[in-house]
C-alpha cells in the first residue's frame, strides 16, 4: 500500500495545504502532481485518490490531467528514464536507428522497464536541443549528435 508511506503522504498533505491557501485548489493541481511524482516516482491510483479526497476535486479530473500530460508517469519507472527525442531534425539525423539500437539493448519499447530496473524508454517530440540531433536525454540530462553506437556508450557509463 503506497499511501502508507507516513513520510511521504505528510509532505504531500503538507505541500497540498499549502498550495489550497494559495489560489483555487484547480489551479494548483499541476504543482501537486509534479510533487507527488517527485515523491513516489509516479502517479499511483491510491495516492490520485488521496489527493482528490485532500483537495475536494473529482478524482476523474485528476486522472484527466494525468493523462493528458506526457510528463506524468502511472506506473513505476526504472532508476533512469531514457526520453528519446523523436522530433523532425532528430528524426531526420538518425534518431530512428538510435531508437532501435537502445530498445535492442535493454530489450524494451516505449513505456517499459528494464528488466533490472535501471531504465525507463520513453519517447519525446521534442528536448529543445535541435542543433545538437539527435539527442537522448537520460534523467535531466541531454546527450547529442549521437550515434547508435555513442548512445549505448552513455547508456553503459550509467550501469556503473
Amino acid at each position: 500500500m503506497i499511501v502508507s508511506d507516513d513520510r511521504k503522504i505528510s509532505e504531500l498533505k503538507n505541500f497540498m495545504r499549502e498550495a489550497k491557501s494559495k489560489e483555487h485548489p484547480d489551479s494548483q493541481l499541476i504543482s501537486i502532481l509534479h510533487k507527488t511524482q517527485e515523491l513516489y516516482g509516479y502517479l499511483d491510483q491510491e495516492v490520485m485518490s488521496e489527493i482528490a479526497k485532500e483537495m475536494s476535486i473529482p478524482t476523474a479530473h485528476i486522472w484527466g490531467v494525468a493523462t493528458f500530460y506526457h510528463y506524468f508517469n502511472l506506473k513505476p519507472t526504472g532508476k533512469h528514464v531514457i526520453s528519446v527525442c523523436l522530433g523532425t531534425a532528430c528524426y531526420v539525423k538518425g534518431a530512428e536507428e538510435i531508437l532501435n539500437s537502445i530498445r535492442q539493448e535493454l530489450k524494451i519499447d516505449f513505456g517499459q522497464t528494464s528488466e533490472d530496473k535501471l531504465f525507463t524508454l520513453q519517447e519525446a517530440r521534442c528536448l529543445g536541443a535541435c542543433g545538437l540531433a539527435p539527442v537522448i536525454m537520460i534523467d535531466d540530462k541531454i546527450y547529442g549528435s549521437l550515434t547508435p553506437k555513442k548512445a549505448l556508450e552513455i547508456i553503459k557509463s550509467y550501469r556503473k
